[in-house]
């Protein structure tokens, strides 16, 4: 279970990004500076180059890590949507009783079938691959990352 967010404790931080490609981005390009105004060497810069490389690489997969974040709360906000339109009751009193994989899952149930198939897994707290082969009309995520 999270611990209650409050203004002191809202930021979030993602650790490899803010701690580790941060600080060596700006240790190379502190570096890069410095070599630039006092060496020659070929090999220095080419060894520069490829870490400035694995850093764009790193960068790139950041992204596709964020995407993936934030598609999973607007998932979870989709089903919250769902739920309430069909039920009329808010999923979000008992949605922290079910896990990702469960959440993530119910997605592919049809409208007639997702509030009996939450129900469900709650109460015979059903895996992720359970829920998805007990859908008898698949709906398709066709825009997930």
């Amino acid at each position: 279970m999270m611990k209650s967010q409050s203004y002191k404790n809202h930021i979030r931080y993602y650790p490899p990004h803010h701690f580790v490609y941060y600080p060596i981005i700006m240790t190379l390009l502190a570096f890069s500076i410095y070599f630039s105004c006092t060496r020659e060497d070929s090999l220095i810069w080419g060894f520069i180059s490829a870490v400035f490389v694995v850093l764009f690489c790193l960068a790139f997969m950041l992204r596709q890590h964020y995407a993936l974040t934030l598609q999973n709360r607007i998932v979870r906000l989709e089903l919250r949507y769902r739920y309430f339109s069909l039920t009329g009751k808010r999923l979000e009193e008992f949605d922290y009783q079910l896990n990702d994989d469960q959440l993530f899952a119910l997605r592919f149930a049809p409208d007639n079938e997702f509030p009996a198939l939450t129900e469900r897994a709650l109460k015979e707290n059903l895996s992720g691959t359970v829920i998805k082969k007990a859908i008898m009309n698949w709906k398709g995520d066709y825009e997930r990352v």
